[in-house]
C-alpha cells in the first residue's frame, strides 16, 4: 500500500535527526550489505542509507535495487542519502525509530 504525502512528511521529519546506518560503496550490494540492511530495517524500521557513488543515474539505479530487494518503501532521496522504510512485524520499542517517535500507524 503506497504511503500518503502526509505519512511521508511525518517520516521525513523523524529521519531528519537520524544518521546513515548503512553505507553502500562502489562495490554495490554485496551479501554483507544485504545482511546489514535487513538487520537495520528489522531493528529500526526507518533508516538512512548513504550511497557512495558519484553518478546520479548509478545512485538512482542502486537505490531502486535496494528498495526492491529489501521490499521496503522509499521515502526520500537527497543527494547521496536515501531514507527507506519497512515496518517490522513485531517492532522493538527500544530500537524502532517509529515507536520511539510515536508515529501513528
Amino acid at each position: 500500500m503506497p504511503l500518503t504525502a502526509a505519512q511521508k512528511k511525518q517520516y521525513r521529519a523523524i529521519a531528519h535527526a537520524l544518521n546513515p546506518v548503512v553505507i553502500v560503496s562502489e562495490n554495490g550490494i554485496t551479501d554483507g550489505v544485504k545482511a546489514e540492511l535487513e538487520r537495520a530495517l528489522n531493528d529500526h524500521e526507518l533508516i538512512k542509507v548513504k550511497i557512495a557513488l558519484t553518478e546520479r543515474e548509478d545512485r538512482a539505479a542502486l537505490i531502486a535495487e535496494l528498495v526492491q530487494e529489501t521490499q521496503s518503501e522509499l521515502i526520500q532521496v537527497i543527494g547521496k542519502i536515501a531514507i527507506i522504510l519497512r515496518k517490522a512485524k513485531q517492532p522493538n520499542p527500544k530500537l524502532s525509530n517509529l515507536q520511539r517517535n510515536s508515529v501513528s500507524k
